[in-house]
Order: C-alpha cells, then structure tokens, then sequence
C-alpha cells in the first residue's frame, strides 16, 4: 500500500521543534514541492547481487530518490523501477519506507541472519532531507546497534550530526564506520553540480566533529569532475581541509556516467559548461572513463595525502574499520 504525501512550501511552526531543519539543506534553503510517498516494504535488508564489485554484500535504504539532486548521481536508475523518472521524480518523489525499522528489528532477530555488515547510503542518501521529518535512519541505528550488527554509513549531509550520540555508542562498541561524501570546495561546482547538498565546507565540519567524538569517518572525494573540479589546486584544497579535519582516510573517485545517468547529466552538462560536451564524450564512450585517468586521479590525492600526513586508501576499502 502506498500513500502519497504532497508537504508544501508552508510548515506549521509547531513541528519546528520536532523536525529541525525541516524539509531544508541544511544552510537555510528551503525545499519546495517534494512529494512524499509512503510504502511499507516486504524486506528492508537487501542482498547485492553476487556479480556485483561492491565491498559489502548487505545494504539498507530506507528512502528511494533524493532531493540532494546531485546531477551525477548513480542511483538516478533506480526510479524507473518504480515506474517514475531519472530526473525530476527522482529528486521530488521521494519513496518512504515508513516501517523500515519495524522491518530491521525483525531481520535481526532471524535465526537464518548471520550479522553481516550493513551499509547505508548506498543506494540514496540516509541523511537526505526526508529524515528531517522522517527519522528511519535513527531508527536503523538503534536497532543495528541493539543487536550489536557492524554497519557503515556514507552521506553527504551534516544531518549526521544529530546522531552523534548513537553513532558514538556504536564506535565504542567498534560497530561502526561513517564517510563524508565532499568531492569539492569549490563554491561553484558544488552549488551547480549538486544543487540540493548541503555545503561542503559545512561537511567538513562534520568530519572533524564527528572524529572527536571518536567516530573512525573517512571522506570520499566523489565524484571528481573533468574540467569542473579536478585541477590540481581544486583537489589539494579538499584533500587537505578534510586531513586537517582528522578524516581516518581519503579516498577519490572519478565521475561514471552509467546508462540512465548520462541521459541526465549530459544535457545538464551542455547548459552548464558547454565547452567540455566533447571531450565528455571522448573520455566516458562507455560509463567509466579509462583504467589510466582513474589511475592519474588516484596518484595526485595520494600525493597530497601523504603530503600532509593523511592516510589514502581505496573506495574499496573506506567502508573498513579505522
């Protein structure tokens, strides 16, 4: 069963309180129009596919689509699933599993569980908008740590912030590890590229917060993007506010544009930096740019890494404990 949920642009000044930052990104922007849509879901731990080459078997979303609208995101797919679209629905239909911690708690209990790591923020992120309202993702928390069950988060937002609390009891217990998606701090790029994020500089903060509470969280410098964030004084600049900021590990990424993304950032593309159509389409003629410029990108962060004293690792191996 679905309810469809349509929160306008006015709140009632009561909620304020109960749901800090409402419906915002977190700098004061508001959000306008996004409708939500309730479902109840059957299961709420999802196996990734065996084929897969992802560093975690088990993953959790307790929210489909994102209103941080990142023009690149990789889950942007994912929607058509649902019978709705890559661009616009993906980022004003939110999909809302109300009973995901219901579901979670029951999962665990499963004699047939064997405690897997869980990762969140694989699909959308768990600290999207929604959970201003919704809460699922602290919900998630509390379960996975009552049950004692390592689990990881990646996210864009400082929202994480207001789990601090949980997510220190869950470190103590060596439960869990968290990662700070900032793939730049240029002011420009980030607003146009991601539109509904939060400020990067504001994510920043929360790695250093976050690791003084004694929270093992790493930053992904994700996605980097040819001719928009990936000159070298760019990504000295990232790389070095987030080791500063105490991140446990660095760990960059360069842009893929899988079938389905590319029909939504390319036309952004287009509007926003014409100049580059081309040569995106000479470096991505599939989704991944090639072996050798994931290469070059890997080896210019690891050198200011290890510069500054930081610790560089592969994207496939920021979700291990610190």
């Amino acid at each position: 069963m679905r309810t469809y949920v349509r929160y306008d642009a006015a709140v009632d000044p009561a909620q304020l309180p109960l749901f800090p930052e409402l419906d915002g990104m977190g700098d004061g922007r508001a959000l306008h129009g996004v409708e939500y849509i309730h479902t109840r879901a059957k299961k709420i731990i999802n196996r990734v596919p065996e084929a897969s080459q992802m560093p975690f078997r088990f993953t959790i979303n307790a929210y489909r689509g994102c209103s941080h609208a990142c023009t690149y995101c990789f889950a942007r797919p994912t929607h058509t699933y649902l019978g709705m679209d890559a661009g616009s629905d993906f980022e004003r239909r939110i999909v809302v599993k109300v009973n995901a911690v219901e579901r979670l708690a029951a999962e665990l209990r499963d004699p047939r569980w064997g405690g897997d790591h869980i990762a969140m923020g694989t699909n959308t992120d768990p600290y999207q908008p929604a959970e201003g309202r919704y809460r699922l993702t602290r919900g998630l928390v509390e379960q996975l740590i009552a049950a004692g069950n390592e689990f990881s988060i990646l996210t864009k937002s400082p929202m994480i912030m207001r789990d601090i609390d949980l997510l220190a009891d869950a470190a103590r217990a060596g439960l869990v590890r968290c990662n700070l998606s900032i793939g730049t701090l240029d002011t420009g790029a980030w607003h146009a590229s991601e539109p509904g994020t939060p400020p990067p500089r504001r994510r920043v903060e929360a790695v250093a917060r976050l690791n003084a509470a004694g929270i093992p969280t790493g930053v992904l410098i994700a996605p980097v993007l040819p001719g928009i964030s990936d000159t070298p004084e760019q990504l000295a600049e990232v790389a070095e506010a987030c080791v500063e900021a105490g991140a446990v590990s660095i760990s960059p990424i360069l842009l893929h544009l899988r079938p389905g993304v590319r029909e939504v950032f390319m036309p952004w593309l287009e509007n926003y930096r014409p100049d580059l159509v081309e040569r995106y389409r000479e470096l991505y003629p599939s989704s991944y740019a090639s072996p050798g410029a994931r290469a070059r990108l890997a080896h210019q962060i690891d050198d200011v890494v290890d510069r500054v004293g930081g610790r560089a690792v592969p994207p496939s191996r920021s979700r291990e404990a610190a």
